[in-house]
C-alpha cells in the first residue's frame, strides 16, 4: 500500500513539474485579452512552428470594423520592419509569416484598429522559432524516455525520504531512461528540427543539450556511489535536486537559433 501511494504521488509530481517546465519556456504560445469599442478580444499566438510552410497567424475578431496590422523582422537582425494589412476570412484576421530554415527566429507585433482607437495585444514583439519536422518514432519514445526518467527521479527521491530500499534500482533505471531519451533519441531530434546532432557544450550553448547531460553524469555518480553502498542518501539527493533545477528551468531555454547579425550587416525586409 505505501508502495502504491508513493508511485500514485511521485506521478501527480512528476505531471505538475512537467506542466510547469513546459507552459513557463520560450516557445509556449502567447495568450491574453484586449478590448477594443466595448468587445475583448481574446487571442493565442505561437512562439514555434515545425514544418514546411510559414507560421500561421490568426485573431478571431468578429466585429467587422475591427481591423489588424501584423509588424515582422527577423530576430537579431539588421531588418527593418516590414507592416503589412492583416486579412479578414470569417470573424478571424489572418496571416502567414515568411518561413525560415530551422533555429531561425522571427519577432512580429499585431495591433488592431477601430475607429481611431488602437490596440496592441501584447505590447512587445513576439519571437517565434522555426524547427523541422520531428518523425513521431523519433518524437515519442524520446519524450516517453525523458518522461520516465523524471517520474524515477522523484519517486528516488520519496525513497530517500522514506528511508526505502529501492533507491539503487531506481537510479539504475533513470540512468538507462537518460541515456536512451536524452543521449541517444534527443541528437535524432535536435538533427531533425535544427540540423544538427549536438549543439551544447562545447559546440555551443544549447542549454537543452547541456542539461541533459549534465543530469545524466550526476545519476551515474549516484547509481556507481550506491551500488558500493546502497545505505548511501547523499549522491541520490544531490542528483534528485540537479534535475529539479534542471527541469524547473523553463524548456527549451537558451535553445538553437540563426543569429543574424551575424552575416554582412545590412538592412532589408523579408517577404
Amino acid at each position: 500500500m505505501k508502495n502504491t501511494l508513493l508511485w500514485i504521488l511521485a506521478i501527480i509530481l512528476t505531471l505538475a513539474t512537467a506542466y510547469y517546465q513546459k507552459t513557463t519556456g520560450p516557445t509556449w504560445p502567447v495568450s491574453g485579452e484586449v478590448t477594443i469599442g466595448n468587445d475583448k478580444v481574446d487571442f493565442v499566438l505561437l512562439r514555434s512552428h515545425g514544418g514546411e510552410g510559414g507560421a500561421p497567424v490568426e485573431v478571431t475578431v468578429p466585429d467587422k470594423s475591427v481591423t489588424g496590422e501584423i509588424s515582422y523582422k527577423r530576430y537579431k537582425s539588421y531588418d527593418e520592419w516590414t507592416t503589412v494589412p492583416l486579412k479578414r476570412v470569417g470573424d478571424k484576421l489572418t496571416f502567414t509569416l515568411p518561413h525560415l530554415p530551422p533555429a531561425g527566429k522571427i519577432e512580429y507585433k499585431i495591433t488592431l484598429h477601430k475607429g481611431d482607437q488602437s490596440v496592441n495585444l501584447t505590447g512587445k514583439s513576439v519571437v517565434l522559432r522555426y524547427k523541422g519536422a520531428v518523425p513521431v518514432g523519433i518524437l515519442a519514445p524520446h519524450i516517453f524516455f525523458m518522461f520516465l526518467s523524471m517520474l524515477f527521479g522523484i519517486r528516488a527521491l520519496l525513497e530517500v525520504i522514506t528511508g526505502g530500499d529501492k533507491t539503487e534500482y531506481l537510479a539504475k533505471v533513470i540512468v538507462i531512461t537518460l541515456f536512451i531519451g536524452g543521449l541517444i533519441l534527443g541528437p535524432f531530434v535536435q538533427k531533425y528540427a535544427f540540423g544538427v546532432y549536438w549543439s551544447g557544450w562545447p559546440f555551443g550553448h544549447d542549454l537543452t543539450d547541456n542539461k541533459t547531460i549534465i543530469m545524466w553524469i550526476f545519476w551515474l555518480i549516484a547509481w556507481l556511489k550506491l551500488r558500493k553502498n546502497p545505505q548511501n542518501k547523499v549522491w541520490p539527493l544531490i542528483a534528485v535536486v540537479v534535475m529539479l533545477v534542471v527541469y524547473f528551468i523553463p524548456h527549451s531555454a537558451m535553445g538553437s537559433e540563426i543569429d543574424y547579425t551575424k552575416e554582412q550587416p545590412k538592412t532589408e525586409k523579408i517577404k
